[in-house]
């Protein structure tokens, strides 16, 4: 990489944004490799990496980011211990933090899920949940062991355990003592060195003997160990100095297991690195809603809504531009403060960023293309707002651009030529820009010169473009304008902002000729293209609206079709099933009548017969309900007089004819129908009379495929009612719910105190009929209903 090269690395502020992306990084390891990213001009790399940032933002989309926070670099921990070192607890911890990581993030990709770029990646991690536990279950924190690091230790600690006790129960008898007591400056035990002691007054120091280990700072005390409690000490000592040894055997033996082990937690910290520094890209694109660019080699380069990386978002305005196509250079003009270094920058950075695998903010469907170098002349100290580079400085770049350029490479002018006299300025920037294309290169440059907008008029591959200025309000709007050249608006601004108009006048009089038809041009220019591109918002809008109304159209066409298709499919569904319950009603009916017939000539057991009839009712009864149709009921006119024996009636269910032989003293009728015998109620029958309409000779007037029922309600409300009044009405609507064959029925009793409804599911649980009962669910009325299912 050239020095040039990395000083526009550094002037199109790459670093910024590496430093980005270092923020998202959960380790050290994987915070410096971000810094040091550097961009490829490899096509297949570059494709390879974006496809790894992509396959993490989806990852991380599904099932959040992997944390990464326990890799550390323990590469040099690893090398000591494989010499035969013994490693401190701290670098054990780091070692169990690499190896715990390392198995929670292979563990981050299931086996069933689809598979990824990274799939690989996960695959090589390598997990030692054996050492994990044996470390971390060993080492409580970088100062403690734990007892059950071995068997040795435990026992031990125990053993000191119990030796400190006994020196503080024999210190505590020397403190307690009435002939010692006096001698304390307190009654404590302390320890000095490792040992216990008490405190002594110094005057008193010789009348108790034993061991001086400490002195007070004032020198009023003496720390002195009793010589009852010398043997003890030096008991407790030696055994901290086997648990000690102990300590430093169990760190040594891991140690070394650690280090059988070294190639594998190298290569497993190695993976968490390249796998945090991809799952950090895919955090800095979820920021900056950025998007993988389609990437090729042929300097091909079209941004769609692009954003600079570093502005923002709030703010900054999304340019379009493409470069590469039809034209390989562009000229971008117009006033300062306009926007045109930003959209020069914006070009560079999001390039590097692409090399180094980095989505890009811009819109669906942009195109970057890859190139051993980015020369970018901005000069020194360039801010967005205002230029402060001279020309010597801008010459000292461009000559090292000269030297470099080629057809692999991306060259930025910043204000071209400026810093010298204008017409000469002008003829180099020409020359320079020229040399580039001869050289195969791609140039973007930003001017103010007029020269430079005829230049790209009049050469092939060449482009105008402009930075929209308002001069109305006297603020860019950082609008990129493609095959427009730029206006400087000077006299505009200056009128705008009260410079005297007789001056202004004899500025415009010194202008030549051909500059002021050159600019009325482009003013004509300006005013038609937002004519055209008002024009244009308004006919996108308009499409917009019909793609919308369309849309909704076609989705409700489709959901009518479907909502057609359902219905028609129910009701083709029902039809069946009601076809098929009749045929076989009719089939078994068919066999009963010819059973009865067979038994009416061999027995006179009538009570069967008359069973076996209540049965075949029934039958039709269920027939009868299953092929009820919703049509409106004819109503019939009173008879003119009251039913006698021998007449003849219409059975209203079944729509059949029946023969008056009795009149029962409890008002109800005895009919013969065909071979049958039945019993009915009056409002279950209809006398025919000889002016009857709906009488025919021969037959009834309702086929068999039009039998109707009596409506019968599926639900019964019983709110309002005492427990005496609503059990007798309930019983009658479960008679009648028996007979119009309602296979399940809702009744109403509220929620109240509960007595009701204790009341009717005790009722239900006496009634033989009923098959089961139970409290309605969520949309049936919960508790203040119960369902009922009959038998």
């Amino acid at each position: 990489m050239s020095e040039l090269y990395e000083k526009s690395l550094k002037k199109l502020e790459l670093d910024r944004v590496l430093e980005m992306l270092a923020e998202r990084a959960g380790s050290e390891g994987a915070k410096e490799v971000c810094r040091n990213l550097q961009p490829s001009s490899d096509l297949e790399e570059v494709q390879a990496l974006l496809a790894q940032t992509s396959a993490a933002s989806d990852l991380s989309t599904k099932k959040g980011y992997p944390s990464f926070g326990e890799t550390r670099d323990v590469s040099s921990s690893l090398e000591r211990a494989e010499r035969g070192g013994t490693l401190s607890p701290k670098e054990l911890l780091s070692i169990g933090g690499v190896l715990r990581c390392a198995r929670t993030i292979k563990a981050y990709i299931a086996d069933d899920e689809p598979p990824t770029v990274l799939d690989e990646l996960f695959r090589c991690l390598t997990a030692n949940k054996y050492l994990e536990d044996k470390i971390f279950g060993a080492i409580l924190s970088e100062e403690e062991i734990a007892d059950t690091a071995s068997h040795e230790l435990a026992d031990i600690r125990r053993h000191k355990r119990i030796q400190s006790g006994k020196i503080r129960d024999s210190l505590q008898k020397i403190i307690s003592s009435p002939s010692y007591s006096k001698y304390l400056r307190e009654p404590i035990i302390t320890i000095r060195d490792g040992r216990y002691v008490v405190p002594v007054k110094s005057e008193c120091r010789n009348d108790v003997p034993g061991l001086v280990h400490d002195v007070s700072s004032t020198g009023s005390t003496f720390f002195i160990e009793p010589m009852s409690a010398v043997n003890a000490n030096n008991a407790l000592r030696e055994l901290e100095l086997k648990e000690k040894k102990e300590i430093e055997r169990i760190l040594a033996e891991m140690s070394a297991e650690a280090a059988s082990h070294r190639d594998d937690i190298t290569t497993d910290y190695q993976l968490l690195v390249q796998l945090d520094v991809i799952f950090a890209k895919a955090k800095l694109a979820y920021h900056m809603r950025a998007w993988a660019p389609e990437m090729n080699d042929e300097g091909r380069v079209e941004l769609r809504n692009a954003r600079h990386p570093l502005i923002d978002p709030k703010k900054v305005v999304p340019i379009s531009l493409r470069l590469g196509t039809d034209f390989d250079t562009m000229i971008i003009t117009g006033p300062n403060t306009g926007g045109k270094t930003v959209t020069l920058k914006t070009i560079g950075i999001l390039t590097l960023m692409a090399e180094c695998g980095l989505h890009v903010p811009a819109g669906d469907g942009s195109r970057l293309s890859t190139f051993d170098a980015i020369l970018a002349d901005i000069g020194d100290e360039q801010s967005i707002a205002q230029s402060l580079s001279t020309f010597s400085s801008h010459m000292r770049t461009i000559v090292d651009v000269v030297d470099q350029c080629d057809s692999r490479t991306l060259v930025l002018f910043d204000e071209l030529g400026a810093g010298t006299d204008p017409a000469e300025g002008a003829a180099l920037a020409i020359a320079l820009i020229e040399f580039c294309r001869t050289m195969g290169s791609h140039v973007v440059a930003t001017t103010h010169y007029a020269e430079l907008k005829l230049y790209a008029m009049r050469t092939d591959g060449v482009i105008n473009a402009s930075c929209e200025f308002d001069v109305e309000t006297l603020q860019p709007t950082y609008k990129l304008l493609i095959g427009i050249p730029g206006k400087s608006n000077a006299f505009a601004i200056s009128r705008k902002l009260g410079l005297p108009e007789h001056i202004l006048k004899e500025a415009n009089d010194l202008v030549g000729k051909s500059d002021k038809d050159f600019e009325d041009v482009l003013s004509q220019l300006e005013h038609q293209r937002q004519l055209m591109e008002s024009a244009r918002h308004e006919a996108e809008r308009l499409r917009q609206e019909t793609a919308k109304i369309k849309q909704q159209s076609e989705q409700y066409n489709v959901q009518l079709q479907q909502e057609r298709e359902k219905a028609m499919a129910e009701a083709r569904k029902e039809a069946q099933q009601i076809i098929e319950d009749a045929r076989v009603t009719a089939n078994r009916v068919g066999d009963e009548l010819k059973a009865l017939r067979k038994q009416l000539t061999e027995s006179a057991d009538t009570t069967g017969i008359n069973q076996r009839q209540s049965e075949l009712r029934r039958s039709l009864n269920e027939a009868e309900g299953k092929l009820r149709v919703n049509q409106p009921e004819v109503k019939r006119p009173e008879p003119k007089r009251d039913i006698l024996v021998g007449d003849t009636v219409e059975l209203l269910k079944l729509g059949t004819k029946a023969s008056v032989i009795a009149i029962n003293k409890d008002g109800t009728y005895e009919l013969q129908a065909g071979i049958m015998k039945l019993k009915a109620k009056k409002n279950e029958i209809y006398l025919l009379e000889q002016e009857n309409p709906y009488v025919q000779k021969g037959r009834p007037k309702h086929s068999g495929r039009e039998m109707k029922a009596v409506a019968m309600s599926n639900e019964v409300d019983l709110r309002g009612m005492d427990s005496v009044e609503a059990i007798c009405v309930l019983d009658r609507y479960l008679d009648e719910a028996m007979r119009s064959n309602l296979k399940m029925v809702r009744i109403i009793h509220g929620k109240g105190t509960g007595v009701l409804r204790t009341a009717v599911q005790n009722s239900l649980k006496r009634n033989k009929f009923v098959k089961k009962y139970r409290l309605g669910m969520y949309g049936e009325g919960e508790d203040g209903v119960t369902i009922a299912e009959f038998d």
